[in-house]
């Protein structure tokens, strides 16, 4: 299980760039498992890390089929092996540390 943040938009063009953005995330329709917390800066995806640079690499790609000649993905990846992790999880701690 991996929470990865991503931000795919096209370079160059025009400024308003979330018409592009709702394409990629359209991308993530095909993809039921992973969980999806779409930011005004990244995009934040929990599930299994294969399946989440797959649909990362098809997200990427929709912008260039939206017309993009150039596209800039930037991914920070999250992944633990020593229990599970998910995006609640570690809100509830970050709140958890917030009030102490």
């Amino acid at each position: 299980m991996a929470i990865v943040a991503v931000s795919v938009a096209p370079v160059g063009g025009e400024a308003s760039v979330s018409h592009y953005v709702a394409q990629a995330l359209r991308i993530l329709d095909g993809y039921p498992d992973i969980e999806c917390e779409p930011g005004s800066m990244f995009t934040t995806l929990e599930g299994d890390l294969d399946e989440i640079l797959r649909a990362i690499r098809e997200m990427q790609e929709s912008i260039f089929d939206a017309g993009a000649v150039r596209v800039s993905t930037v991914i920070k990846i999250d992944e633990r092996r020593d229990k599970e992790l998910t995006m609640e999880g570690k809100m509830e701690s970050l709140r958890r540390h917030s009030t102490s």
